[in-house]
């Protein structure tokens, strides 16, 4: 008995906590980002935005939940997370507007309605080929060979419920089938502006890489300009002091010059001076 008991006893689960990701979205954060990125969507006129753009939005986020490093959003990641967004919106929009659908209880399905519903029912509104449904095939029924009436097998009768679950699978089903071939479109949409996204940055970022080429050039070219002004401010500052030097050198020769011939003025004027006082003393002795 002891070992039926143990075969019995249930094992214990020892299972390890799911990981918890470090990009998950709380619903403030969620809620914060999608006001940031409709404010933004509004004033381009329900435009794309760009990587500036985004980067706004991530800031606008950051301000009010970066406080940590894991809560820390990047451009990218709030980029991905309202693509997922515009996704839930539309899978909840096409379930709305299936017969019978229940209104969302989705708290951000307001908002998104206001924002990117008018551009998802004009894009609804537009003549788009037909999409084929999976519908279920209804064989044509072939004629029933005359037979005699007593060896002719009459079908049960169907209960009234099993005829309103069939019904009601067959509304269901084509609600799912719509819907899939809705989400499937959308996708392809999405896809389609996400490329257009992409060609739009890398479109932005070779202008950039142009523009910061254009002012590394001009950058050069005024240094340039500064090394040619500052090298004959130079040299004419070189040519003023070999002037000031020469004239110089000039005035001196010229003083000394000058010195000389005073001196040599003053010396003839002695020896004129003396020559004239020795005849009077010579005629004064016998």
């Amino acid at each position: 008995m002891g070992d039926m008991r143990e075969s019995l006893t249930p094992p214990v689960n020892h299972s390890r906590p799911m990981p918890v990701r470090e990009d998950c979205w709380t619903e403030e954060a969620t809620s914060t980002l999608v006001d940031a990125w409709g404010r933004r969507y509004i004033q381009l006129n329900r435009g794309n935005l760009r990587q500036k753009d985004w980067q706004d939005v991530a800031d606008a986020v950051n301000a009010l939940h970066g406080h940590t490093k894991k809560t820390h959003r990047t451009d990218v990641q709030c980029k991905n997370r309202i693509d997922t967004i515009k996704k839930k919106y539309k899978i909840e929009k096409n379930r709305v507007s299936s017969p019978g659908g229940a209104p969302s209880t989705w708290p951000f399905f307001d908002r998104l309605d206001v924002l990117i519903g008018p551009a998802l029912s004009a894009k609804k509104a537009s003549p788009s080929p037909p999409v084929p449904l999976s519908l279920p095939y209804h064989k044509t029924p072939s004629p029933v060979p005359a037979v005699p009436v007593t060896t002719l097998a009459l079908p049960q009768k169907r209960s009234a419920a099993a005829l309103l679950e069939d019904g009601f699978f067959m509304r269901n089903y084509s609600a799912m089938a719509a819907a899939a071939a809705a989400a499937e479109a959308d996708e392809d949409e999405d896809d389609d502006e996400g490329e257009e996204d992409e060609v739009e940055e890398r479109g932005s970022e070779v202008e950039e890489e142009e523009r910061e080429k254009e002012g590394v050039r001009s950058l050069a070219k005024a240094i340039e300009r500064f090394g040619e002004v500052y090298e004959r401010m130079e040299r004419e500052k070189l040519r003023q002091m070999v002037d000031l030097e020469k004239q110089r050198m000039q005035f001196t020769k010229d003083l000394e010059v000058q010195r000389m011939h005073m001196f040599m003025d003053t010396q003839v004027q002695l020896g004129r001076i003396k020559r004239g006082k020795r005849p009077g003393s010579n005629g004064s002795f016998p």
